[in-house]
């Protein structure tokens, strides 16, 4: 029986912090990829460890008092723990791994053993609200490439990438929002069909010829448009340099792990499944060949002037461990374009009706309106986001926000509760890719100014930091051996204690990342940091 999020303002909780988490886990399930698994998104990160787990979680929020925290081993309930009134009701540790025990073929050998799950970022904490949730950072980050290289626009431009998935879904709105014909090769036409029926992408396409004649004649009146290819990205980068077609943007979002997800060469998704469970070893060969092929031909675009960059799918990683001693000679998203947001505490911030009734949203859009300068980037984002984006699962919405404006919007929230102008409480939440909740060496702290890459100490005291300000879920997730990252989620329930703890929450979160920033030796963050009165402690 397929799981999706309860409505409507009837409690099986004890209180509706407990009932909002329910609902969020719920709702991974309702937005999931493969629910029947609990895999959320990735073709691997899930939501529990397994459906014994996942009724236990269940039947433990319902009975969770808010004195209580539950918490949770990699998708598994591990207890029900006496706490306190202003301390989470549920900490988990997901996927944490010790180093020499991380890699991908050990983080694998372990996961069948039933001992951990890959969480992804937002899978294992249930905070996933479907492709949403990276559309707006997919956007931002095509927004920031047309401001660079285009003169400030994407129309007329063609965007050639991998991946219609859980996550990489939202790629064909993102390129068209932004203005461009976007080609999103996909070997899985069942993914491409959904994006098509949640109005993510326009058309399907299962012929080259006919996927680029569209985008041409998008291009020539430049309109955007969005196509789902089917078919393997590395055959068809490999015939675009053969055509001596040179796309303006190659990026990829596909799933990179070359047994659990990545499709070789010359294999279908079935094939890839059966050789998957039959042997896995074989697998990994034939895909990292594929991701070599995929890599060096993203490499021959660049060097005949393709704007590429890979989205943090760790592609670079696995082509060099296939011998491609270049891989890296292009950039993650995050350096190239991100990161001077992040330095000022700007990142993916949302939001989630849990009374499951649009109108609470469009409530919600009507006050950030009223609350931030018409020129604000979320303004403009929740305009363009009313006529294009479709809710799936809970309502929800997402806009890149920085330090105090999260806090502006939440409190504002918070009253529209209280006063009960809304259904129900909202859920307060964001990206594990945030300013200061990650740290993954290959994307979001990539060359860092200070050499700190791979210095994981910040996910931890963010997550350590947002238990003390009273959040109302925290999450640590180890990500195999290339990361590690935090989440949070905090619920507007419409009382002083939220009030409090959303004031706390808000600041403390894009606080600690403004200040990792300025650590690192970035002028803007340090700037940010004294513009907004943060003790740096020195």
């Amino acid at each position: 029986m397929p799981i999706t999020a309860m409505r409507g303002t009837e409690l099986r909780c004890k209180g509706w912090r407990q009932e909002t988490i329910l609902r969020l886990l719920e709702n991974n399930l309702e937005n999931a990829e493969n629910p029947a698994d609990l895999v959320i998104y990735m073709s691997w990160a899930k939501a529990a460890r397994d459906w014994e787990s996942f009724d236990r979680a269940v039947s433990a929020l319902m009975r969770l008092e808010e004195d209580q925290t539950l918490v949770m081993q990699s998708g598994k309930p591990a207890g029900v723990f006496p706490s306190q009134g202003t301390t989470p009701l549920v900490l988990m540790a997901n996927g944490n791994v010790v180093g020499a025990w991380a890699g991908d073929d050990d983080f694998r050998a372990l996961e069948a053993k039933g001992l951990t799950v890959m969480p992804g970022m937002t899978a294992a904490a249930w905070q996933y609200i479907g492709s949403q949730g990276i559309l707006q950072g997919t956007f931002e980050t095509f927004s920031a490439v047309a401001r660079r290289h285009f003169g400030g626009t994407l129309a007329g431009r063609l965007i050639v990438t991998g991946g219609c998935g859980g996550m990489s879904g939202a790629q064909p709105l993102a390129g068209k929002l932004a203005g461009a014909a976007i080609v999103v090769v996909e070997a899985d036409p069942e993914r491409i069909n959904r994006r098509v029926a949640t109005g993510y992408c326009e058309r399907i396409s299962y012929n080259l010829d006919e996927a680029l004649e569209w985008a041409n004649q998008a291009r020539g009146s430049q309109q955007g448009i969005s196509i789902g290819l089917v078919g393997n990205v590395a055959t068809v980068l490999t015939d675009l340099i053969a055509r001596g077609v040179t796309p303006d943007i190659v990026t990829d979002q596909t799933i990179c792990d070359p047994v659990r997800g990545y499709i070789p060469e010359g294999l279908s998704v079935v094939e890839a499944q059966a050789l998957r469970e039959a042997a896995p070893h074989d697998l990994k060969q034939k895909s990292l060949l594929t991701i070599a092929k995929h890599v060096k031909a993203m490499l021959t675009l660049k060097g005949r002037g393709s704007i590429v960059f890979e989205y943090g799918n760790n592609l670079r990683k696995h082509a060099l461990e296939a011998g491609v001693s270049d891989a890296f000679q292009f950039g993650s998203f995050i350096e190239l374009y991100i990161r001077p947001l992040f330095c000022e505490g700007i990142g993916p911030f949302r939001w989630v009706a849990a009374s499951g009734d649009p109108s609470d949203i469009r409530l919600i859009d009507d006050l950030a309106l009223d609350l931030f300068p018409a020129d604000h980037r979320l303004c403009g984002w929740i305009r363009t986001a009313r006529d294009h984006v479709q809710f799936t699962g809970l309502p929800a919405r997402i806009g890149w926000l920085g330090h105090g404006e999260r806090k502006r919007l939440a409190l504002a929230v918070n009253e529209l509760v209280k006063r009960g102008a809304l259904k129900a409480p909202v859920a307060f939440t964001r990206d594990h890719l945030d300013s200061g909740s990650a740290s993954l060496p290959h994307r979001e702290t990539e060359n860092m100014a200070d050499g700190s890459d791979a210095i994981s100490d910040w996910p931890l005291l963010n997550a350590l930091l947002n238990c003390a300000s009273g959040a109302d879920l925290v999450a640590v997730h180890g990500l195999g051996n290339w990361g590690q990252s935090a989440g949070v989620t905090t619920i507007a329930t419409g009382t002083e204690d939220a009030s409090a703890r959303l004031s706390r929450v808000m600041d403390n979160d894009t606080a600690i990342g403004i200040i990792r920033h300025a650590d690192a030796g970035y002028e803007v963050a340090a700037e940010s940091a004294l513009r907004n009165g943060l003790d740096r402690a020195s």
